[in-house]
């Protein structure tokens, strides 16, 4: 179905125009640029063949929102408790927080989150915390946005809470390093920030003290070695072979399946070989005597670079150097091409010796159109994730 709308008080001239897409729709749309071409090569098809067929843990309504000349994927949710944190709030801050909650290697605290975590869990639902509709959700790990102005999130915002008045409206992946005018924009619509978990980047503008360049570059220069004693070199992945596609998938849920969580994506065979046919990921793998060991997919958006598919044989010796191989490629193609680099969550010590930067990343919520006992449950979760979560990321490097 396609929904139009308009500002009163603002002619249509001015006023963004907006419209929301089902597949059947958005088939009849005309794809102008390159940004409208790679939506119309990736999403398009995973909106006419469904969320499951791709994405393994993934239940969602997928449609496509189009503000001017502009596309931006969507999902909507109403429930689908165990879908991936992606897509889903009470994933995010219930279920996958308490599997980062071994993390702590603090018994006792562990013992009483995890008890908070439930009561919280409970009390998420009877508000329908899932009862969403996400901006721009690529169903990554980390979304990266185009350009967005206040008029058109104005418009966006006005456009959801009319086609759907009983679901909350968000934005994921929000941090002031990249995406400051959203961060300050969104609280002035009605938005609320709240946090969600500490990324890392290395941004094309930031300049490292004397001392942190010098160990940057130290790291690095043992991280490139290991190609010269290995044996391992790094190939572009353009045409896997069927076995190579199940090696990549194998190799992404040994790491982020097996050693983090389930809640992560579950990507399958259909989803690594959608991306690369439509161009939408650019894959590199570490290969040594023909055999794939580990692989990177990374995707560009608006001069940032973010790696959302990302694995390799947790089987092998670590001291086999295959994460600090990948890391090394990464930051070399980013810094190449003069980009910002979003290495996403964890190996906060590692990443720091390479350059990178914390950063709090946060969700924004629109939900002032909501009852008041759907309101509460997300003011609750926001003051519970200031006062307890976002200190304990910091600390712990979550």
């Amino acid at each position: 179905m396609s929904h139009s709308s308009s500002f009163s008080g603002v002619s249509s001239g001015v006023f963004p125009t907006v419209t929301l897409h089902d597949a059947t729709t958005a088939a009849r749309l005309t794809y102008p640029h390159t940004e409208a071409q790679l939506i119309k090569r990736c999403w398009l098809p995973m909106m006419q063949q469904g969320s499951v067929h791709f994405i393994n843990n993934l239940n969602t309504k997928l449609r496509l929102l189009a503000v001017d000349d502009l596309l931006l994927p969507v999902t909507v949710n109403r429930q689908a408790y165990d879908n991936s944190y992606v897509c889903s709030f009470y994933a995010h801050y219930i279920t996958y927080a308490k599997d980062e909650l071994t993390h702590l290697n603090a018994p006792v605290l562990e013992y009483l989150l995890a008890r908070v975590l439930t009561v919280l869990g409970y009390l998420l639902k009877q508000t329908a915390i899932n009862k969403v509709v996400i901006v721009n959700n690529w169903m990554l790990s980390t979304n990266l946005y185009p350009p967005l102005s206040a008029p058109q999130l104005v418009a966006i915002t006005q456009h959801l809470q009319q086609v759907f008045p009983d679901h909350a409206i968000a934005f994921r992946s929000i941090n002031s390093a990249t995406e400051s005018i959203l961060q300050s924009t969104l609280p002035t619509l009605g938005y609320q920030l709240i946090g969600s978990r500490q990324v890392y980047l290395s941004t094309s503008n930031q300049s490292l003290s004397t001392e942190r360049q010098k160990r940057k570059n130290r790291y690095l220069k043992q991280d490139f070695k290991l190609f010269q004693t290995s044996g391992y070199e790094i190939i572009d992945i353009t045409q896997p072979s069927a076995t190579e596609l199940s090696r990549i998938v194998e190799l992404y849920n040994l790491l982020y399946l097996h050693k983090y969580s389930f809640n992560n994506p579950q990507f399958n065979h259909s989803y690594v070989a959608l991306t690369l046919k439509s161009k939408f990921l650019t894959l590199k793998g570490l290969y040594k005597n023909g055999r794939l060991d580990a692989v990177v997919g990374f995707y560009i958006i608006n001069g940032v670079m973010t790696t959302p598919l990302l694995g390799y044989d947790t089987r092998l010796p670590k001291s086999t150097g295959l994460y600090r191989m990948l890391t090394a490629c990464l930051i070399q193609e980013g810094e190449k091409r003069n980009l910002t680099i979003n290495q996403s969550s964890g190996a906060a010590s590692f990443k720091w010796r390479r350059g990178f930067t914390g950063w709090v990343e946060y969700s924004a919520i629109f939900h002032r159109h909501l009852p008041l006992h759907r309101r509460m449950g997300w003011w609750l979760l926001g003051s519970l994730i200031a006062l307890v979560a976002i200190p304990l990321i910091k600390k712990y490097k979550l």
